[in-house]
């Protein structure tokens, strides 16, 4: 839309072409109101808007605008948490820029984005960062939000559950079948009450109902896996030929792994397995290695859970701190690069 004003206006996604399985990797505030939005099946988005307009990604273009909105960004503080490509926590207490006002900064980032790179962006200005977040999605597009300290408490009691963060689709229902509709509903629950239902995640709970957020903006966050995967099409029938598909999706993981240094980091292997009725389900095992016979075994314990064609296959490796990884070597030096003894919970997604 930038690039192209003639976009403007009309409903328009980024995403992979629908007769090939794509999906949709985000779309505009037009496509929005007819219910797209990212991850959805390009053919579904296609049928609930016949008029959108499908483009491919540009992936160049947006590490060149991610780069710019990034740097804009450190020149109000070092304590800069990327999310993703555009989106940041800013931990502004000590910045100078402005009188100190995390709002007149907020509102100086926003202009300069537009004049730089020349896009909207939206800003929350709050005493932590999950009220920060919510609020940074209050005025979309193109607005900021504030929330004083003195106002947290209203603004956080009135929040339904499900934009508490951690809470997705299948807890939310579960806390409205309990009753738990707003945070203020849930502030009625002890956090003992809370853990009987939610494990430990209670305790989190109880803390962000009341608006209470005390992680700090880490600067240094860290790739937690390495994974490739493919949409097939047609459906991969059965088991025999799903593991036929797992040499090409090993040899690129390697490549994956190799190109990020991350080889001294892993720890674990998993397959990632979605079948066609949109099931999903995730096998992992202890490992220190990429290892075909290993993710073999893990695809054979995800397909038996349902037994059925499959849409999409994936295989992975999550990572660790490179110390304690080298230590677990050390302890499991006598076993096999690794140990294909699947540690999930087998319920299927």
């Amino acid at each position: 839309m930038r690039d192209d004003p003639s976009l403007r206006g009309r409903p328009l996604a980024v995403g992979g072409r629908s007769d090939q399985r794509g999906v949709v990797a985000t779309c505009n505030y037009e496509a929005r109101r007819f219910g797209i939005h990212s991850a959805m099946a390009t053919a579904q988005a296609m049928k609930l808007c016949p008029g959108l307009l499908v483009i491919p990604p540009a992936m160049e273009k947006y590490r060149i605008a991610s780069h710019q909105i990034m740097d804009i960004y450190r020149d109000y503080t070092d304590l800069v948490e990327p999310l993703s490509l555009d989106e940041a926590y800013l931990d502004v207490t000590h910045a100078t820029q402005c009188k100190g006002s995390a709002t007149l900064i907020a509102q100086e980032i926003r202009q300069r984005i537009f004049d730089t790179v020349g896009i909207t962006a939206s800003a929350g200005v709050a005493p932590n960062k999950f009220v920060a977040k919510i609020a940074s999605d209050w005025n979309k597009p193109d607005g900021l939000f504030l929330v004083r300290p003195e106002e947290v408490d209203a603004f956080v009691a009135a929040l339904p559950v499900k934009k508490l963060y951690g809470v997705g689709k299948v807890t939310a229902d579960k806390m409205h079948r309990l009753g738990l509709q707003t945070c203020a509903d849930m502030r009625t629950w002890s956090m003992d009450r809370l853990q009987e239902h939610f494990g430990s995640f209670g305790a989190r709970l109880y803390e962000l109902c009341r608006g209470i957020d005390r992680r700090e903006v880490n600067t240094s966050r860290e790739r937690k896996s390495i994974s490739t995967e493919e949409t097939y099409t047609p459906d991969v029938p059965d088991l025999e030929a799903c593991l036929k598909l797992l040499p090409d999706l090993y040899e690129h993981l390697l490549g994956r792994i190799k190109r990020n240094g991350a080889e001294k980091f892993i720890n674990k292997l998993f397959v990632k397995i979605k079948f066609s009725d949109f099931q999903q389900t995730t096998v992992e095992c202890v490992g220190y290695a990429p290892h075909i016979p290993t993710f073999a075994r893990l695809m054979e314990t995800g397909w038996a859970r349902a037994s059925r064609p499959v849409r999409l296959l994936g295989v992975g490796v999550r990572l660790g701190d490179t110390e304690i990884v080298e230590q677990l070597r050390l302890f499991d030096d006598t076993l096999p690069a690794a140990i294909a003894e699947p540690v999930d919970d087998p319920t299927i997604d």
